[in-house]
């Protein structure tokens, strides 16, 4: 297949060392071949979503993670603001991470991935020989021609000592040529003409030493192209940028640690890397560790150790949404519908192929999995009976049962700091992590682990989340016990259910339960 025709097979640009010059490949994709279909899931998230449609409102505004665009379009109206991950335009993005190697000669190997928009215009053939562009044109086959803006995947290898990271940095160009194919349609109808602009752009690698064999590594990728007009609306500017942009790092001889949940005593260090428009996580098989040998990072915030779930038969460009509802969706998608799905992209065209001809087996499996069952532990000694157990329940309290945290008993309107075990990449425990709050109660969960219901003491809508039962939960290791005194001001403790009496139900309608228990 021709460069450019949207299939997808990535472009690859040469392979160079911290010189310039081109270097065998080899190596260099064994641990990235490891994480490649995590990289292409991000790659191409968004991409064009259901219905796979031209026609849809959502594939009319495209291109939201990874953008980089030329710096005066981004900053026409002042400066762009940093920020963890890349759903916002700006014209650079910047990761930081910790490497650890005991070895002089150790390599780095950083690989920039993006994509490079390209227009697909139809243009039908005139009496006179003159191609005119046109939005949709049908060829006596049958086969419906749409005008659509595809993209193509692009991606450059670098291959850097640590040493002549150390020594000032390296910079390679990252960018894209301009190009332009054309494919006649049958019959003399017309032609098909996929354009693409230049991208310029650059990415920038540094390492600088923190402590004996470790190291903070950089890696900067900048749009440094110019648009012809600052004030142009952005599906102009996007004809010069970089697309889902994101970075595979990795090496030989060295290994990266976790930010998410960084090894003990690089806490300190972890905290230190900047971050902008973009999230590095660690990449590759499954596992548990702290430590890996390829960094993502992404435009999308994710976990460390991300994994396309093997059940998935393949990218539906959405992967915040279940396989099993966006294949029944398109299954049920009416036959015009599917007609202009498979015109508007060669990938929307593989999706369809692949729902319509999917085993009832494959089918199946896209239902559910449990990954996380443990074995049931028997509770030794004589303790309360078994919670399905008739007077399994007798006794509890909630409200008031403590449970020991440091040697400190903590029940209801105790007072705590929240330091939540930031393992993955859930939101809600960066975004509370040193606040604190007032426990509500103490939960047992059938399984025998126990946590702690609470509400933020500067959340305005604390005892609203009180009275409905909407809790934070936290493990007792995930909160320090604090005394009055290491609240700065604690405000009045706060009753789980209020002094007011609940509004009363509409009679024709019976009352939902809650999910505290009470009635």
């Amino acid at each position: 297949m021709p460069e450019g025709t949207g299939e997808g097979a990535a472009v690859r640009a040469a392979v160079l060392d911290g010189r310039g010059a081109e270097v065998p490949y080899g190596r260099a994709a064994d641990a990235f071949a490891q994480v490649g279909a995590v990289a292409d899931a991000v790659l191409y998230e968004g991409y064009l979503l259901y219905p796979y449609r031209r026609s849809s409102p959502k594939n009319r505004v495209r291109w939201q993670f990874g953008v980089l665009l030329p710096r005066d379009w981004v900053e026409r109206d002042g400066p762009v603001t940093p920020g963890l991950s890349g759903s916002a335009d700006s014209w650079y993005q910047q990761t930081e991470c910790l490497l650890r190697t005991p070895r002089a000669d150790a390599v780095v190997r950083v690989r920039v991935r993006c994509l490079q928009m390209q227009d697909k215009q139809v243009e039908a053939a005139g009496p006179d020989g003159r191609y005119r562009p046109v939005e949709s044109l049908r060829t006596p086959d049958g086969t419906t021609h749409l005008s659509f803006a595809e993209a193509v995947p692009r991606e450059t290898d670098l291959v850097l000592p640590l040493r002549e990271l150390l020594d000032g940095g390296r910079t390679a160009r990252v960018g894209a040529d301009a190009g332009t194919e054309a494919e006649a349609l049958p019959d003399g109808t017309g032609r098909t003409v996929r354009r693409r602009g230049e991208v310029r752009a650059v990415t920038t690698v540094v390492a600088e030493p923190l402590a004996p064999e470790l190291f903070r590594l950089r890696v900067r990728t900048e749009n440094t192209g110019v648009t012809a007009d600052p004030g142009a609306p952005r599906t102009e500017a996007l004809r010069h940028a970089l697309l889902a942009t994101h970075t595979l790092v990795g090496g030989d001889g060295l290994e990266f640690a976790s930010l998410i949940d960084p090894p003990a005593g690089l806490a300190q260090h972890a905290r230190g890397c900047r971050n902008a428009f973009t999230f590095p996580v660690l990449a590759g098989p499954p596992q548990q560790g702290t430590t890996g040998a390829v960094m993502l990072s992404a435009p999308i915030i994710l976990p460390d150790w991300p994994q396309v779930a093997p059940e998935s038969p393949g990218d539906l460009h959405d992967a915040a949404e279940i396989d099993e509802i966006l294949t029944l969706r398109t299954m049920l998608l009416t036959d015009e519908e599917k007609t202009e799905a498979r015109a508007t992209d060669p990938r929307a065209a593989q999706i369809l192929d692949r729902v319509e001809n999917m085993p009832p087996e494959v089918f199946a499996r896209l239902h559910g999995a449990i990954r996380s069952l443990t074995s049931a532990q028997t509770p030794s000694g004589a303790g309360r009976p078994a919670w399905w157990q008739e007077g399994g329940d007798d006794g509890l309290s909630p409200a008031t049962e403590p449970v020991l945290v440091d040697g400190v008993p903590v029940s209801g309107g105790s007072r705590v700091r929240l330091r939540p075990r930031v393992r993955g990449s859930d939101a809600q425990d960066m975004f509370l992590q040193g606040r604190t709050a007032q426990v509500a109660a103490v939960r047992h969960d059938v399984d025998g682990s126990v946590h702690l219901a609470v509400t933020v003491d500067d959340d305005p809508a604390a005892e609203l989340h009180g009275w409905y039962g909407r809790f934070h939960y936290f493990r007792p290791d995930e909160v320090e016990p604090l005394g009055h005194a290491d609240v700065s001001d604690p405000g009045p403790v706060r009753s789980a259910r209020p002094q007011f009496p609940r509004p009363p139900r509409p009679a024709e309608r019976p009352e939902e339960g809650r999910c505290d228990g009470c009635p």
